[in-house]
């Protein structure tokens, strides 16, 4: 079977340098390509030995589109200016592009929902396997007890530049969404002062930064005298390489569309 030939957008980077080292664990997976943005101190050196491996004889560059041209896929966890421009190539290209870029803006979600009428494109604030499933937890409970208040804690590493986190907004969407809302109606980020009594029906956010700290989601449900709370720590950025790279291969010969990861994992 041919391998999937794959181009690793932000190669120099925490993400791209651990998706080129899952790759090298990944069955049917080659790495075609490797970018990073114009004036980056890394252009011209290989991506894997930036990757801490032997050398890949593909050195990193920043001129994007004859790399994706002769792509299956690209793999994306960029900055959202970065992924819109790369979602217009994909679509040109007609490949798969998987997003893990997070902090999109109205005006970037409406350019990518373009470019998935011609290509494939998988984008998740986060592409674990166990925050895919806290996700549908976090669903089923917030239907289950619709007068809970919700909070969402989660914390980063300090050099995490958007708050919150994409995977926070995810949680908050599919509980806003179990409850036949809109988070952008009922979220409400950080508290300072003399806020008031807590509206009924929020969503809270509190965002935390510091340290080396890959990736802690807590959801909490805060009923009359009692709390459930569900929670996610990722322990390794490898697991969200292992995600894309599955959804890489799984967007081969679909239609185009923009999926998420439960579509690629098959849960509700």
């Amino acid at each position: 079977m041919k391998e999937i030939r794959i181009v690793v957008a932000g190669a120099a980077g925490r993400m791209g340098r651990t998706i080129v080292r899952a790759m090298e664990e990944t069955a049917g997976v080659a790495l075609s390509g490797a970018i990073e943005a114009g004036g980056h101190p890394d252009l011209g050196q290989d991506a894997g030995v930036l990757a801490g491996m032997a050398a890949k004889n593909i050195a990193v560059t920043d001129d994007a589109l004859p790399l994706i041209a002769e792509a299956d896929a690209v793999i994306d966890f960029t900055r959202p200016e970065v992924s819109r421009e790369l979602a217009k190539y994909a679509a040109q290209a007609r490949i798969v592009h998987v997003i893990g870029t997070t902090g999109f803006s109205p005006d970037d979600e409406a350019a990518i929902r373009a470019a998935a009428r011609h290509a494939v494109i998988v984008r998740s604030g986060n592409m674990s396997l166990g925050v895919t499933l806290l996700q549908s937890l976090v669903a089923k409970a917030a239907a289950a007890l619709p007068d809970f208040d919700v909070e969402i804690v989660e914390m980063h590493h300090r050099m995490k530049v958007d708050a919150p986190s994409g995977t926070a907004l995810l949680l908050g969407e599919a509980a806003a969404k179990a409850r036949g809302t809109a988070l952008g109606e009922t979220a409400q980020r950080g508290r300072d002062g003399a806020t008031g009594v807590r509206r009924h029906g929020a969503i809270g956010f509190a965002s935390l930064r510091g340290g080396t700290v890959v990736g802690e989601h807590e959801v909490i449900f805060a009923g009359p005298h009692e709390r459930i709370v569900l929670s996610h720590v990722a322990e390794d950025r490898a697991i969200f390489a292992q995600g894309a790279l599955a959804a890489a291969k799984w967007g081969q010969g679909k239609r185009p569309g923009l999926y998420g990861m439960k579509d690629v994992l098959g849960v509700q």
